[in-house]
């Protein structure tokens, strides 16, 4: 199978709804995430998503390039650069960085619908030979 030097993009729209189902599902409640008067009360102003929901993000596209691959061995180092809210539209794309006889590593970066990026991970993930 030959590397991809750039990954096919994927689009999502984050929901209040999405958050709650994602802290049901996670065990993580943090009223940062699901009430939105606690929340209107910190630095954000209102409810964020939860950074591993975004994280979920990011292996969803890895995992459709790489599949077994990624889901077995693939490992990422992320960057939180700035909240994901209830209503943004977020795009996960990457591009290759690098090549070893071994492995891929793929610079990731999920941005919403203004440009901002939210996250940065590079993604190494083994590649057959």
């Amino acid at each position: 199978m030959a590397t991809p030097e750039v990954l096919q993009e994927i689009s999502h729209k984050v929901t209040q709804a999405q958050l709650a189902r994602y802290a049901d599902a996670s065990g993580d409640h943090n009223p940062l995430h699901l009430d939105e008067e606690f929340a209107a009360r910190t630095p954000y102003g209102r409810t964020i998503a939860h950074g591993m929901l975004v994280l979920a993000f990011v292996s969803e596209t890895m995992a459709k390039s790489f599949g077994r691959a990624w889901m077995c061995e693939g490992k990422m180092k992320a960057k939180f650069r700035a909240p994901v809210y209830p209503g943004d539209t977020v795009t996960t794309s990457g591009t290759l960085k690098s090549t070893s006889d071994a492995t891929a590593t793929y610079e990731i970066v999920v941005r919403k619908q203004d440009g901002s990026d939210v996250v940065t991970v590079d993604a190494t993930v083994p590649i057959p030979v």
